[in-house]
């Protein structure tokens, strides 16, 4: 059969229209469309409404992103999405309703909930027939991508699936493909090509510091931090599209010229991250989803609250990178990172088991393969659970409350042997970082990818000690913890 593809994004943002050109580019290469259409959805909706989805995200990402982090959190309530908004969409988006009525695709394909809202109700309204597939694009899933009508969902992580299945969705509708990216990473490079291309020392490492394609963010405190450093090496600094930014930290990094190499904008970015030792920048969806797919770990940066501290979380939880929540401290993270090859090594590691540099061929071949089913409808009853708040602090559930002045006992769980004793507010930290399933578990999985979690999330010397000393030779292992000073001295 061949297919008329649609594929609707939206530019709030550049991640939903990467995730897209991603898409296009695979659905391209195949015999069996017959016609393939990529569009931004705000093109095709009026100009204040435009101004309203991508200038005012963008002002709120270098204005007051604690606003944004704000709304982020407080509109997460799965099948409580804002009815008023949704009918704002529709209002403003008319023409773009007449382009797909139009175009009338066999599959649509969106990447931002905004198309994938209008798309559904059109299903609903019977305007149009089509296989409808959302994509999310970041590593956590807010409750704005729940469509009450859809074919597939798209997803970065296994445990996305899980949440999805908790809310009602059928396990065989939803496909853990990871992140679309350019399928460009892929294709291998030829390495010595291009570090000879930019001038580059095999031998020493490369810092790759991304400012986006907008070129915001902290880049000049970095580019600061980064000529402080002890360690050999090289920096590429990438300033997207502000030119204003490139000549600044030209003339900032004259002193140490020949460590730098500053681009503007670049369509090099995927041989460039896979020639580099560490990614430098925010952790958007698709810059954190294409570093992984390049095996290439990550030092993280001012995340915008909300959706980037939450794709921190699951990549600091993966080992796959660390976060620097201080400026200041950068060039000793980095420094330190760089001394300790066997860490380093072990977080490249660990991007091949999340990095999905095939994400895009997973999602177009799947959609051009399966059988065209009817589409879910989901009641807004779904599911019959409850969804706990997803910040809950686990420590303030114990009876009596813990306190930060008291003392526990932490003991290997397999041989219940005591290994030392840490005040309450060390152990706020193991709960604060680790998977606790309730006030009941007493129990903590650590490896030494934990170990490297727990001590940038500040750990004190004295509960490290204690929980290596647990560790010893094995790669993993339990930890119990009980009230009290028992069996130690």
């Amino acid at each position: 059969m061949k297919h008329r593809v649609l594929i609707l994004s939206t530019s709030a943002g550049s991640g939903h229209k990467s995730a897209a050109a991603a898409l296009e580019k695979v659905f391209a290469r195949s015999p069996q469309v017959d016609e393939l259409l990529n569009i931004d959805a705000l093109e095709r909706t009026n100009e204040l409404y435009r101004a309203f989805y991508s200038d005012l995200y963008l002002h709120l990402v270098q204005e007051r992103p604690y606003l944004l982090g704000w709304w982020y959190q407080a509109s997460d309530e799965p099948w409580k999405t804002d009815a008023f908004r949704l009918l704002l969409d529709r209002i403003n988006a008319d023409p773009l309703s007449r382009l797909i009525r139009e175009f009338a695709p066999t599959i649509t394909v969106c990447t931002h909930f905004m198309p994938a809202g209008i798309v559904a109700q059109l299903l609903a309204d019977g305007a149009i027939n089509t296989h409808l597939a959302i994509v999310t694009t970041d590593y956590d899933f807010h409750s704005m991508w729940l469509s009450p009508r859809f074919n597939r969902y798209f997803v970065a992580l296994e445990e996305t699936k899980v949440h999805l299945m908790a809310l009602g969705l059928p396990e065989e509708r939803i496909t853990v493909s990871g992140i679309p990216v350019d399928p460009v990473f892929e294709e291998p490079i030829d390495r010595d090509e291009v570090l000879a291309r930019y001038h580059l020392d095999p031998d020493l490492p490369i810092l790759l510091l991304s400012a986006g394609a907008a070129g915001v963010g902290p880049a000049r405190e970095a580019v600061q931090q980064i000529l402080q450093m002890r360690t050999p090496s090289q920096v590429i600094i990438v300033c997207g599209r502000n030119e204003e930014l490139r000549n600044e930290l030209v003339d900032l990094v004259a002193p140490q010229a020949k460590r730098f190499r500053v681009l503007g904008f670049t369509s090099e970015m995927p041989a460039l991250m896979k020639i580099s030792t560490i990614l430098i920048g925010k952790p958007g969806g698709l810059t954190s989803s294409e570093a992984m797919a390049a095996g290439l770990p990550m030092v993280i940066i001012a995340p915008i609250p909300g959706q980037e501290e939450r794709n921190s979380d699951h990549l600091l939880e993966e080992g796959v990178a660390l976060r620097c929540n201080q400026m200041t401290t950068l060039a000793y993270k980095i420094d330190r990172l760089l001394e300790n090859p066997e860490r380093l090594a072990r977080m490249r590691e660990n991007t091949r088991a999340i990095g999905r540099p095939d994400a895009a061929r997973v999602i177009v071949e799947t959609l051009l393969n399966e059988e065209a089913d009817e589409p879910v409808t989901l009641q807004e009853s779904t599911p019959p659970i409850r969804v706990l708040p997803l910040r809950i602090n686990i420590a303030d559930l114990f009876s009596p409350p813990l306190k930060d002045d008291e003392w526990f006992t932490i003991a290997d769980a397999q041989s219940d042997e005591p290994l030392g004793v840490v005040t309450g507010a060390e152990m706020r930290v193991l709960f604060n970082n680790l998977e606790i399933e309730s006030a009941e578990d007493t129990d903590f999985y650590i490896n030494q990818d934990t170990l490297a979690l727990l001590a940038e999330r500040g750990a004190s010397a004295m509960l490290l000690d204690i929980l290596r000393r647990a560790l010893g030779d094995r790669s993993e292992c339990d930890v119990r913890w009980r009230r009290g000073r028992e069996g130690v001295m």
